[in-house]
């Protein structure tokens, strides 16, 4: 992974150092080396998963734990097969809802397919790992094994009344032939690894690369050339005062990561998150915060990276312990207009529950959809997760608010 984003951030510069300044050497960077770049990161993550998956389909184990699993998945409303893509769920949702095509019943594969979501993939884990770590310092490894099996818990409840309601029929009876256990080739292991692999890799050219332009596109106009020049001269007046080299650079740097955040306030993005802010003000959430759920809608990592635009004015990599730590700590040191801060444990919980359920990710809706040969279902999931979401929230919230639970 550091190798990857070595590369990623390899290319950026160099497009950075030869481009002229413009929009289109924004998009560039920013846009789409930026946005595709901070989700390809998790690929050595993806093909160590699919590599043990791959060993114990082929096997001969993973037969026989669908066909252990047969009698206590019924009871979820679920098939025995459905085993295998909701444990692929925990990787990447998308190649796990194409896992399911190799469950013959129709009901048993849909029903599996609108849950599989529900399922914390690795896009989620840097969202967990900055608001655990940031507000429950002591007992953020219990907190993030709370929002697993909430997802765990909810996926079963959620199958149980699909089942009930939506497919109420089971068309096609548990049949599986059990292969004999054998030592699978490395050859056929990695050609498997890679194929799945490949669906993974195939979102990065598609759907992300076009949502990481639109969440570009919304964030950097309209252009500002007002707000530009006003810290532009606030940065001449820093440079020609005869303050001390150190002092003169540490407000310079303030006053561009403000301009970045009031750019981003002012931007088309900014203007949406203030409009639904009122919606989400019941959860505790502020423009900020809606801001950054709106833009993980593309990919859960980039809920992080927004959030460090907007508390740091800069982008923060996953997987970098001391800018995360940094922006923790912008986190719980941000106040409103008359003091009280934004975030608190309350806060951080019902957002991390937040992300956990609402809409999974563009590329997960995308597949839900060509595997169901429907997009109605597609809209259905994100109708479901994003209602559920904010009930699952606000009754967290309100209910710690009430009691004082989690306070400052």
């Amino acid at each position: 992974m550091g190798w990857i984003e070595d590369l990623v951030q390899l290319l950026g510069d160099t497009i950075r150092g030869w481009m002229p300044e413009g929009a289109l050497k924004d998009l560039l960077v920013d846009g789409i080396i930026g946005g595709v770049g901070g989700v390809i990161v998790f690929l050595p993550n993806i093909l160590i998963l699919y590599l043990f998956i791959s060993f114990m389909e082929d096997s001969g184990y993973m037969a026989r734990a669908a066909f252990i699993m047969d009698k206590l998945m019924h009871k979820m409303g679920l098939h025995g097969k459905s085993f295998i893509p909701l444990v692929m769920g925990f990787g990447c949702n998308v190649p796990a809802i194409m896992a399911s095509r190799t469950i013959e019943s129709r009901n048993s594969r849909m029903i599996t397919m609108l849950v599989n979501p529900l399922m914390s993939c690795s896009a989620r884990f840097p969202v967990y790992v900055l608001l655990a770590g940031a507000f429950f310092p002591n007992n953020a490894g219990l907190i993030v094994l709370i929002l697993y099996a909430t997802g765990i818990v909810l996926a079963v409840l959620l199958a149980r009344l699909f089942r009930r309601y939506l497919f109420n029929e089971e068309d096609v009876p548990f049949v599986m032939e059990l292969p004999p256990y054998r030592m699978p080739t490395t050859k056929s292991i990695f050609i498997h690894m890679w194929e799945k692999a490949k669906q993974y890799l195939r979102k990065m050219g598609g759907i992300i690369l076009v949502a990481s332009i639109v969440i570009w596109f919304l964030g950097y106009y309209p252009a500002n050339p007002a707000i530009s020049d006003m810290f532009a001269e606030q940065i001449e007046s820093v440079q020609q005062s005869d303050i001390n080299e150190e002092e003169k650079e540490e407000m310079i740097a303030e006053l561009e990561r403000q301009e970045h955040i009031v750019l981003k306030q002012n931007s088309y993005i900014g203007r949406l998150g203030q409009q639904i802010q009122p919606i989400f003000a019941p959860l505790g959430f502020d423009w900020k915060i809606s801001v950054s759920l709106l833009t993980g809608m593309a990919a859960k990592e980039v809920v992080v990276s927004t959030l460090g635009v907007l508390y740091t004015g800069e982008e923060v990599a996953e997987d970098d312990e001391e800018e995360t730590r940094i922006l923790g700590e912008r986190l719980r040191a941000d106040r409103d207009a008359d003091g009280n801060p934004i975030f608190t444990p309350l806060v951080a919980l019902s957002l991390m529950l937040f992300v956990l359920i609402y809409f999974p990710c563009i590329a997960t809706i995308t597949a839900i959809a060509k595997e169901s040969n429907s997009w109605k279902w597609g809209a259905f999931v994100v109708v479901y997760s994003c209602v559920l979401a904010w009930i699952i929230s606000f009754i967290v919230y309100q209910v710690g608010s009430y009691f004082h639970l989690l306070g400052n």
